[in-house]
């Protein structure tokens, strides 16, 4: 099991939807977040991407000098970068960072935003590219440590001659990441990346997801790993945890959710129609896909709209699986459901989701710094003991917390 964190290059904040509460970005608060993820014990840190965030590959290229063991999973976008000049930037920058570079490749699912970065794709296109463009990024990585070079004529891209003189650290390349919940997306998984992740869906769903992708994976004579993106809201009591849900988008209105509903209805994501058929905008009492509910509306189906307010939305209303809450994605598009709850309830749904196959759990909490620090020290200690001692390096000794009445120092739980 791997455990990574986020770095917030979209802005971070107490609150969703509103600017109470919210930090300032900067590469300062940037590197706070870095380093308190490496000095804990994360393996790694997703950075996002897209026109509402800083440019993953130049924060993460930021943060190699602060770090010391993090890995940073970094995307590049089919249509935006050529394979050729993505392979030598991931080249140099696994180099740069002694090998801890991880890929995620990204097809984009906002239209609008494509178009203002020039790209005029349909969706079964753009993975259709996304195809050629990772088989041609691969296969230059991999032919550099023999200093071969590779011709490939595709229907969107060719090359040819293509060569990179200095190979990456990691062999044959740095490891590809890759989320989709669309057919064409889980052929692709099959055929090439090394972990499918897939955004926080009930247990039943992702179990789907799992057995469709292997199965696939497994006629093209391949495995796959598994990861899942989920945010978290652990405190030291269940009560608490939901009260803190229940703050986090205190200040969110209805005009800000039909707003942010409106623009991720544009989107032709399935991952995306996905996450808001989970909440159908909090304006049903049962959403679409409800608790104890294990199947979600068919590809190309509409969220249902119109009902009550949005105002006034509560556990009941949104907590679409146990300890699974959708509340995040009334306002935020990608990723919109959160791990709600004790440490020791949190810490049992990632072993349910790590019992599907999931080894990999990209996590985050507003606001990122504190609740890195939060979820490291509530749920760190409660994981499987082979990775609690990945994550605190082995050592039980500490010195942990104050020096009591200047005579003894606190020693780290054994539980």
């Amino acid at each position: 099991m791997q455990i990574f964190w986020f770095i917030p290059t979209h802005g971070d904040s107490r609150y969703l939807g509103t600017a109470k509460g919210a930090r300032q970005l900067s590469h300062d608060y940037l590197k706070q977040v870095g380093v308190a993820a490496d000095s804990l014990g994360y393996e790694g840190v997703l950075i996002p991407t897209g026109r509402s965030c800083e440019d993953p590959w130049v924060i993460a290229s930021s943060l190699i000098a602060v770090t010391k063991n993090l890995k940073f999973l970094v995307a590049v976008r089919p249509g935006l970068h050529q394979p050729a000049l993505a392979a030598r930037m991931a080249a140099s920058f696994d180099r740069l960072s002694g090998g801890r570079l991880l890929i995620n490749l990204v097809t984009g699912g906002d239209q609008a935003e494509l178009e203002g970065d020039g790209v005029f794709l349909d969706h079964a296109t753009r993975y259709e590219q996304s195809a050629e463009f990772i088989r041609i990024w691969r296969e230059i990585l991999a032919r550099s440590h023999q200093g071969e070079t590779f011709d490939y004529e595709g229907k969107h891209l060719t090359v040819k001659g293509a060569k990179l003189l200095f190979p990456p650290l990691q062999q044959p390349h740095p490891p590809v990441y890759f989320g989709g919940s669309s057919n064409a997306a889980h052929d692709l998984a099959a055929e090439q990346v090394e972990t499918y992740l897939t955004w926080g869906e009930p247990p039943a769903e992702v179990a789907k997801k799992v057995a469709d992708v292997r199965a696939r994976a497994a006629k093209h004579g391949r495995t796959v790993k598994f990861g899942i993106r989920l945010h978290v809201i652990v405190r030291e009591t269940d009560a608490q945890a939901w009260q803190a849900a229940e703050e986090l988008i205190s200040h969110v209105d209805d005009a800000t959710v039909a707003h942010a509903q409106a623009v991720f209805s544009r989107m032709d994501s399935e991952g995306q129609r996905r996450m808001a058929a989970l909440h159908a905008g909090a304006r049903n009492k049962a959403p679409t896909l409800g608790t104890g509910v294990s199947s979600l509306p068919p590809e190309g189906a509409q969220s249902p709209r119109g009902g009550p307010s949005a105002i006034g939305r509560s556990r009941a209303d949104l907590e679409i699986s146990p300890n699974l809450w959708a509340g995040v994605g009334l306002v935020r598009g990608g990723a919109g459901t959160a791990l709600v709850g004790d440490p020791q309830t949190v810490a049992a749904r990632i072993e349910e989701y790590a019992a599907l196959g999931l080894d990999t759990f990209v996590l985050s909490g507003y606001p990122h710094l504190e609740e890195a620090y939060r979820f490291a020290e509530l749920v760190f200690p409660l994981l499987p003991l082979k990775l609690r001692d990945k994550l605190t390096g082995g050592n039980p000794l500490g010195p942990f917390g104050e020096t009591v009445a200047n005579d003894f120092v606190p020693r780290a739980s054994q539980s």
